[in-house]
């Protein structure tokens, strides 16, 4: 499994992440696919940075097109005073109609909830996905 994470959609990169290049990104997760058809990715998206839901469902479907099979949405979480600060705190609700609308996208996997991170659930997933 090759996890690379998108982090945020394409509108928020100059202010999330200057250092990164949104379709660089999806041409990575990309171009592991073409090299290993049988290779799992996976990508992240942090919530609450101010970006809409339409600007989620367009980023979700670009990492679709990429190839990404388990995708995780989780909430941002400010690390410190210097960083991107939070501009919303996503309701339970947002997070359920984003979970459904990743699943009907085809993804294998979907982490959604305000605690959803994939470090710590990586072994998990791989087994349910009957890779372990």
């Amino acid at each position: 499994m090759l996890g690379h994470n998108l982090e945020t959609v394409k509108q928020l990169y100059p202010l999330v992440r200057q250092e990164a290049d949104y379709r660089r990104s999806l041409e990575v997760l990309k171009f592991v696919k073409e090299f290993n058809p049988g290779m799992i990715t996976k990508s992240s998206l942090m919530l609450g940075l101010g970006e809409t839901s339409e600007e989620l469902i367009r980023a979700m479907q670009d990492l679709k097109l990429s190839g990404c099979d388990v995708l995780v949405l989780g909430q941002y979480l400010c690390p410190s005073i210097r960083h991107y600060p939070v501009k919303e705190f996503v309701s339970l609700e947002k997070f359920r109609q984003l979970e459904e609308s990743a699943k009907n996208m085809g993804f294998l996997k979907v982490l959604c909830g305000p605690k959803a991170r994939f470090s710590y659930q990586a072994f998990r997933i791989y087994e349910e996905l009957n890779y372990a």
